[in-house]
């Protein structure tokens, strides 16, 4: 010891206690009647019974060599107990002292000075030690007085990787610090909200030693059976404080590292969903009883019969007897409600489904979690063990396409694929397993999906170990608490090499999959469909920006692509996937966003089995998307139903949709994985500028405008191809005779001859025979003789244009340069020349019967062919 202060000692405290004082003290920390064995300094009182003055009787000793130091202003550091010798329950009969000394006073700068000290519990008649503690106090705001620094604290991590063995949890509330204090330690900070609001704390926080005290009366009933004699060492460092009503969680790890007969555990203890209380925790203890719950708890990763869940809720259900789980399933359909019962609420799901949840009883046996090592080895190892060789007549047969693929799989040593789906893995190793590295050091992609992970850590320790790691699927997981999990901030050496990352039905919010998904600093790939996300709220991407090239967020709950405006910032996405999901427009419905303008590399899009109904979307992708080159866009009422205004439903809907979308989309490379070529575009384009021109011959030509606001492309279009025929059937009265007339143009195509030409005008009432009747007068030919042929003038596509191939993501590749140059020249060089492409013109023979001729052409004038049969 040296520095001021150190080796200063206090004058020795005479302190007692009686039966009463320890009963006191073992209810404060939620001990029963019956644990008297629980004892601690806060039992001890001095020879002092009154009620003091907390402050004053801080400030009656001074530590000489250092300024004089706040009390009102002080806090719990850190506290280590030593068990030298059992005490007994009362000090009747024996003089106990305690014997206090300074180890040092250290200067921490702005935020303040640690006091440290060595306090003995003392005999006197003998100077027997029966316990030391060494613990500090930090003076809130109270350095940089030139003190010396201190030496850094050892530091005692929980194990990475690995789920707690030991988890209990303790609800404080508002009465806590007021029984707690009964026990001697009359700090106003626990009472009163001046000093704490004076400390920064906001008020009124909750003994330190009571959460310390409380984490030490747990270990020994989880781990020591209720025995203090088990029990040699305990310390923790005091990290937060406290409030009235924050629950207390304690995880609790055994290491397996001995010292004699003494284990090391470690511990941390936090407020439920929010800060670490102590940390640090380290004691030496003889572990002898179970290390785990008897009972399944609040968050834990259960499996029945294959079936996986997660306990969201352990109690009573009124109206029934006995205690239930209630657990969500991973699988939806398997529940039976939504967390309630009878009108009453027991717990909230994380899905959105109606009936994700069910109650079961806790002894309800549950399948038995493994360690990856076991799952690996189960999966890979064990079932060609247990299979026999195939002879032919004495000679074992020689493995070859899957058995033999098997077969290496089976040499683990060999291993490059390892798929462990639903293998009920929820920690990395048990006793005994060899390590990873050994094992199977060249796996590239490890399938981890549908497992009792609680926490990330044991899918972070099992990824430190396989370098060569590229792929990693987590999918249908239910990782608890991301956003506070320390084994994260650690853990990008961890996960460097990993370029693809699935986090598939985990149902983790958009902040808890970029906060993950950030550790990968090499990822290009993210798949986070089936999460249930709605929209995107802006979060730190960094490195993501400049790494990630597909990101699938398919089946999900979007309903517009504003929602997906933060992705803008990631400059190297080239494939983005949003089938399946709910949107209807570039932006929700009432909303007058501006569109997101996503980079110029994002060159796929995928919106197939959305709601669109609205050609204005496609006309407003380039916008959104201007390095768009190829785009899945079928399965939309719109690409159904292509010509909602004009037509009904046509067998010819998807080929119709197709040249629409195409004509629309000026730099579209490429459509529902089929490449468009020069032909296809000219074509589609082509068909496109006719239903321009058909559309506008429907209305007067002072609402032209009115049109052509909903076709971007028309000016563009004309300029290629020249305007659209544009023709605007004059309105007749339907009471006139003309109105009922249909002027026909017959042209006869005999042998040998020149074409004839005939025009009369027929009622729309006569029927074929009829019509065939005046043609046969009009070319003094037998009427049924001949065949009638109306040419309609306009063109067909001839099938094919939308059959979409298998969907693979190997076909989300764009063009090459050389192939993109050469579609364009063909493009080009037909346009110069005649008509080609996928085109017929569409006929219709008028076939003999009573029909009238009105039901047969349309309009009020047609051209009908009439030929010899």
């Amino acid at each position: 010891m040296s520095g001021p202060g150190a080796g200063f000692e206090y004058p020795p405290v005479e302190v007692s206690w009686l039966k009463r004082d320890v009963l006191l003290f073992a209810n404060s920390i939620g001990c029963t009647s019956d644990e008297l064995h629980f004892l601690y300094f806060s039992a001890f009182k001095n020879d002092k019974q009154e009620v003091i003055d907390f402050y004053a009787a801080q400030k009656a000793i001074k530590i000489p060599g250092v300024p004089e130091f706040d009390a009102r202003r002080v806090v719990d550091g850190q506290r280590l107990v030593q068990f030298l010798k059992p005490l007994p329950t009362t000090s009747e009969g024996k003089k106990f002292e305690i014997r206090s000394k300074v180890l040092g006073v250290y200067d921490k700068g702005r935020p303040g000075t640690v006091v440290e000290t060595q306090n003995d519990l003392v005999d006197a008649g003998t100077g027997e030690v029966y316990t030391r503690a060494i613990g500090s106090g930090f003076y809130v705001g109270q350095g940089n007085w030139g003190g010396p620094k201190g030496p850094a604290t050892e530091s005692f991590p929980p194990p990475k990787g690995k789920n707690p063995d030991v988890e209990f949890e303790n609800q404080t509330t508002q009465q806590t610090p007021l029984l707690y204090r009964l026990n001697g330690d009359y700090n106003p900070l626990h009472i009163h909200p001046e000093p704490g609001k004076k400390m920064g704390f906001g008020g009124v926080i909750i003994h330190g030693l009571y959460s310390w005290n409380w984490a030490a009366h747990g270990l020994l009933q989880k781990l020591g059976g209720s025995d203090p004699a088990n029990m040699k060492e305990f310390q923790a460092r005091f990290a937060s404080p406290v409030r009235p009503g924050d629950k207390l969680v304690a995880s609790v790890w055994r290491t397996g590292e001995k010292k004699g007969e003494w284990e090391e555990i470690r511990f941390i203890v936090k407020i439920a969903g929010g800060k670490i209380v102590l940390s640090n925790g380290r004691a030496l203890m003889k572990v002898v009883a179970e290390a785990k719950s008897k009972l399944p708890q609040v968050g834990d990763r259960l499996s029945y019969d294959g079936a996986l869940c997660t306990v969201r809720y352990l109690g009573e259900i009124a109206g029934t007897s006995g205690s239930w789980l209630g657990v969500e399933w991973n699988d939806a359909a398997r529940g039976k409600h939504d967390g309630s019962h009878k009108g009453v609420r027991y717990f909230t799901c994380r899905s959105r489904s109606a009936t994700p949840a069910s109650f079961i009883r806790p002894t309800r046996p549950a399948d038995a979690p493994v360690s990856f090592i076991y799952a690996l080895q189960y999966k890979y190892a064990a079932e060609l063990a247990q299979t026999t060789a195939i002879q032919f007549s004495g000679k074992i047969a020689e493995e070859v396409g899957f058995e033999k693929t098997h077969s290496k799989q089976s040499q683990l040593s060999e291993l490059r694929y390892a798929v462990l789906d639903g293998m009920r893995i929820a920690t990395v190793y048990e006793e005994g397993d060899p390590s990873i590295t050994d094992t199977c050091p060249k796996v590239v992609e490890l399938d981890l999906s549908r497992n009792l992970f609680k926490k990330i850590g044991p899918v972070i320790a099992i990824c430190a170990e396989l370098p060569r790691l590229r792929e990693l699927r987590l999918n249908g997981n239910r990782f608890q608490d991301i956003l506070n999990d320390e084994d994260l901030n650690e853990a990008n050496k961890s996960l460097q090499s990993v370029k693809e990352l699935a986090l598939e039905e985990t149902l983790l919010s958009w902040e808890e999959i970029g906060h993950l998904a950030k550790r990968f600093e090499s990822l290009s790939s993210l798949s986070a469909s089936t999460n249930q996300l709605s929209s995107l709220p802006p979060i730190p991407l960094s490195p993501l920006t400049s790494t990630l090239t597909s990101l699938n967020l398919e089946f999900n709950d979007f309903t517009a692509i504003t929602q997906l405006r933060s992705l803008a910032p990631l400059t190297a996405l080239r494939h983005l996937h949003l089938k399946g999901n709910n949107i209807s427009g570039i932006r929700s419905a009432g909303s007058d966003d501006p569109v997101p303008i996503f980079c110029t590399n994002l060159q796929y899009l995928d919106v197939s089995y959305n709601q669109i109904s609205s050609w204005s979307f496609v006309d407003e992708l380039p916008i959104c998307f201007p390095g768009l080159a190829s785009l899945r866009f079928a399965h939309n009422p719109i690409y159904d139903q292509p010509n909602p205004e004009l037509s009904a439903s046509s067998k010819n809907s998807t080929e119709e949709a197709y040249m629409f979308t195409v004509g629309r989309l000026a730099n579209l490379k490429a459509l529902n994985f089929g490449t468009i070529s020069a032909a296809d575009r000219q074509d589609a384009e082509m068909f496109y500028l006719a239903h321009i021109g058909k559309h506008l011959a429907t209305v007067p030509e002072t609402r032209e405008a009115e049109v052509l606001q909903f076709h971007k492309r028309y000016a563009e279009l004309c300029e290629l191809y020249g305007p659209p025929a544009v023709n605007r059937t004059k309105e007749i009265n339907p009471a006139f005779l003309e109105a009922r007339l249909v002027s026909i143009q017959f042209m006869f195509h005999a042998e040998g001859r020149d074409v004839i030409q005939r025009t009369t005008k027929i009622p729309k009432s006569f029927d074929i025979y009829a019509v065939k009747g005046i043609a046969g007068k009009l070319f003094g030919i037998k009427p049924l003789s001949l065949r009638l042929i109306w040419e309609t003038g306009e063109w067909d596509p001839v099938a094919g244009f939308d059959d979409e191939v298998e969907d693979s993501s190997g076909d989300e590749e764009e063009l090459s340069t050389a192939e993109e140059e050469n579609v364009t020249g063909q493009r080009d060089n037909l346009r110069q020349g005649e008509k080609a492409g996928k085109w017929v013109r569409r006929e219709v023979e008028l076939l003999d019967g009573p029909r009238q001729l009105g039901f047969c052409v349309d309009g009020s004038e047609a051209k009908i062919r009439v030929e010899m049969r």
